[in-house]
Formats: C-alpha cells, sequence, structure tokens
C-alpha cells in the first residue's frame, strides 16, 4: 500500500510540474521557436524533475529497494498519469485518443512516450547505491 501511495505522490509532483512547463511551453515558447523544439526543450526539465520527484519520495516514504515496490510506485503513477492524460487533457482539448494521437508530432510525440516509460522506471533505479 505504501508503494502506491507514493505513486500517487509521484503522480501529483510530476504532473503539476509538467501542467507549469505546459503552460510557459504553450504561451511563450511555441510561438517563438514551434511545437517541436518547445516540447524537446521541455523533456529534459521534466527527466530532472522525475528524477528529483523520485528521489524525494522513495527516501520520504521509505518505499523498500524490492523491485516489485519500486515498479508498483512507477506503474501507479503511471496509470494516473495516463488516465490524466487522456481523460482531463483531452476532454479540455475537446479531442479524442485517435485526434490526439494523430496531431502528435512523430519526434516529439516519440520522446514524450519514450518519457511515460522512463517515468514508470525512474523508482527503480534511484536510491540504489
Amino acid at each position: 500500500m505504501q508503494a502506491f501511495k507514493a505513486g500517487a505522490i509521484y503522480f501529483a509532483l510530476v504532473f503539476a510540474a509538467g501542467f507549469a512547463l505546459g503552460t510557459v511551453r504553450t504561451l511563450w515558447i511555441v510561438p517563438r521557436v514551434g511545437t517541436r523544439i518547445a516540447e524537446l526543450l521541455e523533456a529534459p526539465i521534466m527527466l530532472v524533475v522525475m528524477i528529483l520527484a523520485a528521489m524525494w519520495i522513495v527516501l520520504r516514504f521509505a518505499v523498500p529497494r524490492l523491485s516489485s515496490a519500486r515498479l508498483a510506485m512507477g506503474s501507479t503513477a503511471l496509470v494516473l498519469m495516463l488516465v490524466a492524460e487522456f481523460g482531463f487533457v483531452l476532454w479540455i482539448r475537446r479531442l479524442s485518443i485517435r485526434d490526439y494521437l494523430a496531431t502528435r508530432d512523430p519526434v516529439a510525440g516519440t520522446v514524450y512516450y519514450l518519457m511515460l516509460v522512463v517515468f514508470a522506471a525512474i523508482p527503480l533505479v534511484v536510491g540504489r547505491r
């Protein structure tokens, strides 16, 4: 249960950071450099956010070093992220999942999907010595 609570908080921290960065990206960066470059510039920042959030949560909640516990944390966060992305975000933008996937830039979209996998896996690797 501890790993699931940690996963929910991990999701909340990363989602909040992504929401804030997404607002900055959409309002100020995209008009200057375009969507692809703006999303690619955001990816390394989000990677740092994910690492720091996972490290803090693993320590704060004393998530066991067991692979199963860490994967439960990452999987919980990933499921919540997908629910938020495909539920809330698509509802706000009034897009279907098909339309959303069709409108993604092939390069930035691929990086985004890889970042989702990394998001789920980071709890497994942080805090190991």
